[in-house]
């Protein structure tokens, strides 16, 4: 069982999905684009790339949200991380954004990081992670529960109003559009 929970978190990380394929040429592209404008990071290893949740209709979108500035957060399980024995998310981490199809989108860089109960999520970070400022916490907190339930419970567990969640605030550095 606890195999099982390593391999969901490593495959579902935060609302995050990485399918192993071969990488598309647009996240090379996106990091040299990058890199041209900002020297200092010329010789950094190119980041990870990865999609948001696990669909093509909610990466696309939340790819989109991510280009245009909306959304600013995304928002994990603390138990993927603790089970998986894998370190919370850095400060000044970059990764690319990609959309369904693996094209990239955006680079981001990590700003914040908390670890909150699922029940103390603010509006103000709701609104971040969903992109939206119509009724952000009822609806992170249906699409958080929706998709952190299904997970549990395909490992045998529930969800709990106390489950500590793993805040991840990001900026927007570059998009495909600079």
């Amino acid at each position: 069982m606890k195999h099982l929970t390593i391999l969901i978190f490593l495959v579902l990380l935060g609302c995050k999905n990485e399918i192993k394929r071969e990488i598309d040429r647009s996240v090379y592209d996106i990091w040299n684009d990058y890199t041209k404008s900002h020297p200092d990071f010329k010789n950094n290893k190119i980041p990870e790339s990865w999609y948001f949740h696990n669909n093509e209709e909610d990466a696309n979108r939340l790819a989109e949200l991510t280009v245009t500035g909306k959304k600013k957060a995304a928002s994990g399980l603390y138990v993927w991380y603790k089970e998986a024995n894998a370190s919370l998310p850095k400060i000044g981490t970059k990764h690319i954004i990609t959309d369904f199809d693996g094209k990239a989108q955006a680079i981001i860089e990590i700003k914040k990081v908390d670890t909150i109960p699922f029940n103390q999520i603010s509006t103000e970070y709701a609104e971040m992670d969903m992109g939206t400022t119509i009724d952000p916490l009822k609806k992170w907190k249906k699409a958080h529960w929706d998709f952190f339930a299904g997970v549990l419970r395909d490992n045998g567990e529930k969800p709990t109003e106390e489950m500590l969640i793993v805040c991840e605030r990001f900026e927007t550095i570059w998009t495909t559009k600079d």
